[in-house]
């Protein structure tokens, strides 16, 4: 930009570095909403996945490939033919496909896992370069590892990558190893020692481990970096990557320090952070900057009457600006469809007219059952009806008989297109009862992970958020249900983690289908 600020490319990874989060598995119709919002926050890149690790994200690249207009589609390959022609056929129906290759550089990867060579990685990171740019023009090289590598050689492994055609070279610090300083350090050094630095961009990509991404891609900006790498709500591996919300308000808020500006449209991260969230089934900390529900809270009555005086006393930025409504209250049973349909508008979302009213007759169920219908309510909902699954099994009735002196027993109905099944079961408590009652009912064993229950907004009539993790051959599977009664929002999410971890794994192996019940 003309006026000494630059402008910062948001590479967001959510969707392959995100998905490695322990716990995540998002099939491909959830991987495409995601991205559909990831393209209305105007992010400039979005890596779809890693198209040779399986079918699934091979599926899933292609369909956000095909699906997703504006920001450029990447799809991750090593720096080996096979990748990078698998990437090269996902992105193939992309508007604007971009290959991301990489090798690791560290002498440690080196001796320990690739058992290569310095000259051997600079020549398979040309090649590899090269090749793809035969397949899509806009190509990206990462040096695994660059924060630990030997600083003149990763300069010429970046030099050869650039000869070959690399539009993007990305300093990553994988293992979440450097400091700010020490990063923006390597970042200069890059710029000065490698001498066709003009004709790619600089990228980077850190990880949490020592609790500094965000901190590190900032030096980085302030050091001449001009794509930086990071996922919504900080999801990854290990501890996870630089959050994304995290650094555009960062650069937004103090835009005169950084002299740094990004394309982001700042106004749906609330709603993208939820709906991540919801779709990964990994719920965002109170305290998490940004997006957290304490955010733009204040309990000290000083900082309270501070607020109520002027906003500035104690928030630096403003809860609107990121697509939190501090009209709280929205709706309720006499309610009609226009104030509804104008509500979701004012919120940010756009809908079909059929999903608009299938929608009301969810807030009118609702709000039958709710004094006060809230923002965080309608959010609930939505994100209830996201991304559309195959149901194996639908919760049609459940029926709960519980006490402290009563042996908790439940009965469950359940439809399947083989017809209706119903079972009942005692547990401890009426939780367990019901999940036994439903697992009686399915014919199989399920294994349970974790289960977390939670109210959506205060109040006595809150609407109750459960959300349930299953496991079955080595993989998890997350579940959500919502209702007023959290036994009945309990067994919704059991049923749906079932149905999503059919879908992804088939029946277990012990289950015999000839007298299977589903």
């Amino acid at each position: 930009m003309d006026d000494g600020v630059s402008t910062i490319k948001i590479f967001d990874t959510t969707l392959r570095d995100g998905e490695q989060t322990p716990g995540v598995c998002l099939e491909a119709g959830e991987k495409l909403e995601i991205a559909q919002a990831l393209a209305k926050l105007k992010v400039d890149v979005i890596e779809a996945g890693f198209p040779v690790a399986s079918s699934g994200d091979f599926e899933a690249v292609s369909l956000v490939a095909a699906q997703v207009k504006g920001p450029v589609i990447a799809g991750l390959a090593r720096a080996n033919q096979k990748d990078i022609d698998m990437a090269g056929q996902a992105l193939a129906k992309a508007e604007r496909p971009r290959i991301h290759t990489f090798i690791a550089t560290s002498d440690i990867h080196l001796e320990y896992k690739l058992k290569m060579s310095r000259e051997q990685v600079l020549a398979q990171a040309a090649e590899a370069v090269r090749h793809a740019r035969k397949l899509v023009p806009d190509v990206e090289f990462s040096a695994e590892d660059a924060s630990r590598s030997d600083w003149d050689f990763l300069c010429q492994v970046f030099t050869a990558a650039i000869d070959a055609g690399a539009s993007v070279i990305n300093i990553p610090d994988t293992v979440g190893y450097t400091t700010p300083g020490e990063f923006g350090t390597l970042i200069q050094y890059i710029r000065t020692h490698v001498p066709n630095i003009d004709q790619a961009a600089i990228s980077v990509h850190c990880h949490d481990d020592l609790g500094m991404a965000v901190a590190n891609s900032l030096a980085a900006v302030l050091n001449g970096a001009t794509q930086v790498e990071c996922t919504i709500n900080g999801l990854g591996e290990r501890a996870g990557n630089a959050a994304m919300e995290e650094l555009v308000m960062a650069l937004t808020t103090r835009r005169e320090y950084f002299k740094a500006v990004t394309g982001i449209d700042t106004r749906q991260i609330y709603r993208t952070s939820r709906l991540v969230s919801t779709l990964t089934g990994v719920v965002v900390a109170p305290t998490k900057s940004i997006v957290g529900d304490n955010a733009f809270a204040h309990e000290s009555g000083i900082h309270q009457h501070g607020v109520l005086n002027n906003s500035l006393t104690y928030e630096i930025m403003r809860p609107e600006a990121i697509g939190i409504s501090r009209n709280a209250i929205v709706l309720g049973k006499h309610s009609g469809r226009h104030a509804f349909e104008e509500r979701l508008r004012e919120m940010g979302y756009e809908l079909e007219a059929e999903a608009i009213n299938n929608l009301f007759v969810e807030f009118k169920a609702l709000a039958d059952r709710k004094k006060m219908v809230f923002d965080r309510d309608i959010e609930a909902l939505l994100s209830e009806k996201s991304a559309v699954k195959p149901e194996w099994y639908r919760l049609v009735y459940h029926n709960v008989v519980s006490g402290n002196q009563t042996l908790a027993t439940a009965s469950v109905r359940l439809e399947t297109s083989a017809g209706i099944l119903e079972e009942a079961s005692c547990g401890d408590g009426p939780v367990d009862a019901t999940f036994k009652a439903i697992e009686k009912a399915v014919g199989f064993a399920v294994n349970l992970k974790d289960y977390q229950l939670k109210a959506v907004t205060a109040g006595q009539d809150a609407l109750g958020e459960a959300t349930v993790w299953v496991q079955q051959d080595g993989r998890t599977f997350s579940g959500r249900g919502l209702s007023t009664d959290v036994i009945e929002a309990s067994a919704k999410a059991y049923v749906n983690a079932i149905n999503k971890m059919l879908a992804t794994c088939g029946y277990p192996a012990d289950y015999q289908a000839a007298g299977g019940r589903g």
